[in-house]
């Protein structure tokens, strides 16, 4: 027979209540208590039922992980760092896919809001409303959007795109092009908005070419776009579109980097794969995922819900939290950029950007993705 609560209360000489307050409040316990309790469940294999903790706790210990496309190598590290965070702290991880659809992200949301404390929302395509709306209903943290008065972990995309226009106007080229990304992307806006910063300061043109889908295809299909509009360098919304770019180039006979430059984002593991390989911003995907665990599990344990006939969101004075926090992007030379028609000291002030604050060399071994904090 499976082992009971009440067998671990008689095994450890306490009440019923003192073994369920162990597993469902152990701050509650006298710590002397709550390890003799822990060692007899232990010693005898119990389990507690999450269910019927539920019910009295008004928890799940779940979580909702939605994403836009989990074929998308950009999104793994952070699945898999933000169930390792939620694992240590005793959750389990539900991940869902959106296919890049703003309508299955809703009514993924809908439907996991019963069984789950909360949900972190990856790249959403929703408008700014919605998911404020949908926050109503169960507690949220957003991850590559930032939204006024909602939690959100954010990659400071825009410094990297300011990295990447400086290195490659430093290296001679003054006609660039921006492969933007899909319809509704915060990163998207982001990219365009600091690289025409970043451009105009150089004394760069930039030219804008999308939405595009965030797919290998999606740049594979703007390489004769690129060829036509004469430019010598593009930045990529991520490093698939950038990857598919130099195979749309190769089959129309254009060299790079020797004619044109390119810029990804995100370092993906193909990154490293390419020939030539990739030059990128390196985005800090896993410490994104571990980030916005913390904060969700910071909005549930904090303050009392209510229980499960009001749904996992259903909440009495929660205090909700507007934290943003801005994870640190890096910019990683590798060999697909190289010098532009202005390359040389007779262009003022005009110098290849090397290793910097937001910027490195690449010896080419595996990167460890830095987690700093740099703004909030």
């Amino acid at each position: 027979m499976p082992v009971t609560i009440r067998d671990v209360a008689r095994a450890s000489g306490v009440h019923i209540s003192t073994v369920s307050r162990t597993f469902s409040a152990p701050h509650l316990v006298n710590p002397e208590t709550r390890v003799r309790v822990l060692a007899c469940a232990e010693d005898l294999g119990y389990r507690p039922n999450r269910a019927a903790r539920a019910l009295i706790t008004g928890r799940t210990h779940n979580i909702g992980l939605i994403i836009a496309d989990i074929a998308n190598p950009f999104f793994p590290p952070l699945i898999k760092a933000a169930e390792s965070q939620a694992r240590h702290r005793d959750y389990h991880v539900f991940v869902a896919d959106t296919n890049e659809d703003a309508a299955a992200e809703e009514e993924l949301v809908h439907a996991l809001a019963k069984q789950v404390d909360g949900v972190l929302l990856c790249s959403p395509r929703m408008s700014n409303s919605l998911i404020e709306q949908l926050s109503r209903e169960v507690p949220l943290v957003v991850v590559n959007r930032q939204l006024a008065g909602l939690p959100c972990v954010l990659m400071d995309v825009g410094q990297g795109a300011r990295s990447a226009i400086e290195h490659l106007a430093g290296l001679g080229h003054r006609e660039i092009a921006l492969l933007g990304g899909p319809r509704g992307s915060w990163t998207s806006r982001e990219l365009r908005r600091a690289a025409g910063v970043a451009a105009r300061a150089a004394g760069a043109e930039l030219t804008v070419l999308g939405p595009n889908p965030p797919t290998e295809t999606g740049g594979l299909a703007q390489a004769e776009q690129v060829r036509r509009a004469g430019v010598t360098a593009v930045l990529a919304y991520n490093d698939l579109m950038a990857i598919g770019l130099l195979e749309g180039l190769d089959a129309l006979g254009v060299r790079v980097p020797q004619e044109v430059s390119v810029v990804g984002v995100d370092d993906i593991s193909l990154s490293r794969l390419t020939r030539p390989k990739l030059t990128t911003v390196a985005t800090p995907t896993a410490a994104a995922g571990r980030t916005a665990v913390d904060m969700l599990l910071q909005q549930d344990t904090d303050f009392p819900r209510t229980g499960r006939g009001g749904g996992a969101g259903a909440a009495v004075g929660v205090r909700r939290t507007t934290a943003q926090v801005m994870l640190q992007t890096e910019l990683v030379i590798r060999d697909s950029t190289g010098p532009g028609p202005y390359a040389g000291p007779e262009r003022p002030g005009a110098t290849a950007a090397g290793p910097g604050p937001h910027r490195r060399a690449d010896p080419g071994g595996p990167r460890v993705a830095a987690g700093d904090v740099v703004a909030s």
